[in-house]
């Protein structure tokens, strides 16, 4: 069952993130396939003390726009001496598979403590998995509508940009991870910067050309949803057209290994990744 896991995955990462409005392309469903066998049996339990921030933060619930005309709510962190209006450096946090839960929110505050706003999107609509099945038809759900996903990412760009933010970065993980990919190739000027964990990757030249602004991947090698093979294929497009990009890759470590509320946490590859990340930030966002 692995072995078709990872040839169909295969079949739809090497085709690119297809997609649009009125039904979730057959790569995108393959993707979602692919994304449940990796987390069957697993669990999003909440560990939101695991990771506290580097100085106090403030967090709280927010609504960044609307898409639809429905109202969409996020998280968004801050540095607490600095004030509710301060003009910093923006971040778009997209969240794992689950969903906007308690792990996202300590990411969210781990972040802002480093010098960020941060803004945690929610792009389930309110719904937060608790099993790998209602993460499955959540998922599901906003790659029948992209369009939607993408117009949900340009009101949080928005959202920072009217809160001071000069630059504005991206990064997300698992689902997020690739939702952050097509946020940089999708609406670039909206953002400056872009951090993918083990996202669903691209490896259409065309689209891959639409790339403005510095991007930075984490990929585990042992990754069965995410073939390590059509990684290297996007990173070798991206570097022959030229891109500012920067992939690592954690040898034996499998997919969600910088979540530490998943199985699969590797400790030492989530901490080499979240050092690069927050360096990359530094270099790109900051004044």
């Amino acid at each position: 069952m692995r072995r078709e896991a990872l040839m169909l995955s295969t079949v739809f990462l090497a085709a690119g993130c297809a997609g649009g409005h009125g039904g979730a392309s057959p790569a995108d469903t393959a993707h979602v396939n692919a994304m449940a066998h990796e987390h069957a049996g697993d669990t999003p339990a909440a560990n939101a003390s695991a990771m506290e921030p580097r100085v106090p933060v403030t967090g709280q619930e927010v609504a960044y726009g609307s898409v639809g005309g429905r109202e969409i709510r996020g998280y968004t962190a801050f540095p607490t001496a600095s004030g509710t209006n301060a003009s910093l450096p923006g971040v778009v946090m997209i969240h794992e598979w689950w969903g906007l839960n308690d792990n996202v929110r300590m990411m969210a505050r781990r972040l802002a403590g480093e010098g960020y706003r941060v803004l945690a999107v929610d792009l389930y609509g309110g719904q937060v998995a608790t099993t790998p099945e209602q993460a499955r038809a959540s998922m599901m759900q906003v790659m029948q509508n992209r369009g939607a996903g993408i117009d949900n990412l340009r009101a949080a760009a928005d959202f920072l940009r009217g809160r001071g933010a000069a630059k504005v970065g991206v990064i997300g993980w698992c689902f997020g991870g690739g939702w952050s990919l097509q946020t940089a190739l999708q609406l670039s000027g909206r953002v400056d910067a872009a951090a993918v964990y083990y996202g669903q990757p691209v490896t259409d030249r065309a689209e891959l050309q639409k790339l403005d602004d510095p991007l930075i991947g984490f990929f585990g090698t042992a990754d069965q949803g995410i073939p390590v093979a059509t990684v290297r294929q996007m990173e070798q497009e991206m570097k022959s057209l030229g891109k500012n990009v920067e992939f690592h890759y954690y040898e034996g470590a499998a997919h969600a290994f910088a979540n530490p509320s998943g199985q699969s946490y590797n400790q030492a590859a989530a901490t080499d990744s979240w050092r690069r990340t927050v360096d990359f930030f530094a270099r790109t966002l900051e004044p």
